[in-house]
């Protein structure tokens, strides 16, 4: 398995090396092209949150294993203004941008598991792992 990972998201360039990232992680992991996609979109709406929200962070990207599933787990991170209303922002159609307001709420929807820790002054830290379903 391989090991962690970690990437700065401090430009456009940085989303795509997240992109391709987790899609060769996805694809080490046996996801076929389905969930290849979806944890790669997920990936690609957090990446471009952290950097247009949270002025910039990090992703660590994990292969893991668990009960002899394999996955894909991301942690973002940035140390931007926070969220001061997390369900608010998952819900369908909210922005703060100029976006269609579905990059959090889609993200979780893209996940098999989705968690999220924020608040007004102290950044944001969002989750996600995908499991193999072959």
């Amino acid at each position: 398995m391989e090991a962690a990972a970690v990437f700065e998201i401090r430009s456009s360039d940085d989303v795509v090396r997240v992109r391709q990232e987790v899609r060769a992680r996805a694809v080490a992991a046996g996801f076929g092209l389905v969930d290849q996609t979806k944890i790669v979109t997920a990936a690609s709406e957090l990446a471009r949150n952290t950097l247009d929200h949270g002025g910039g962070g990090a992703v660590r990207v994990e292969s893991v294993s668990q009960g002899g599933r394999r996955g894909v787990r991301l942690t973002f991170e940035d140390q931007g203004p926070g969220i001061p209303d997390v369900e608010q922002a998952l819900k369908d159609g909210f922005t703060t941008g100029r976006g269609l307001g579905l990059g959090l709420g889609g993200s979780k929807r893209l996940s098999n598991e989705f968690a999220i820790d924020s608040a007004p002054g102290r950044g944001t830290r969002v989750t996600i792992a995908r499991w193999n379903s072959r």
